[in-house]
């Protein structure tokens, strides 16, 4: 199921999301500081590229993850988080989409505490 789910999702938006995920992370990498938020990036562009079949566990930060998850959240998190309740919404309309909508929950859930957040 997850491979079928995730050659769908990838026709369906997933590589989009993905190259917007990317894009986000190489602007955040420009400069030195921005480096570990554009490392965040990479990770959840991998994630948003094939996302049936892996799992997110978070809550494993210390205060430095403390610290980079309010400024995530600040910059960057509750726009993207907003992006994928959004998309999940649309995709619960219909009984096919509701998988799709679930995995939109799981992206908007990193998308809010991406530092600490174990992916497998």
């Amino acid at each position: 199921m997850s491979i079928v789910g995730n050659v769908f999702w990838i026709i369906l938006g997933g590589l989009l999301g993905a190259l917007l995920w990317a894009i986000a992370g190489i602007i955040c990498c420009i400069t030195i500081v921005g480096i570990p938020f554009g490392m965040q990036c990479f990770k959840i562009a991998s994630l948003t590229l094939a996302p049936f079949g892996r799992s997110i566990q978070v809550g494993y930060f210390g205060a430095g993850g403390l610290i980079g998850n309010i400024l995530w959240i600040l910059f960057l998190g509750w726009e993207l988080c907003l992006a994928h309740l959004s998309l999940a919404l649309i995709c619960a309309v219909t009984v096919v989409g509701i998988p799709f909508a679930v995995q939109h929950l799981k992206l908007a859930q990193l998308s809010l505490i991406p530092f600490g957040a174990r992916i497998s």
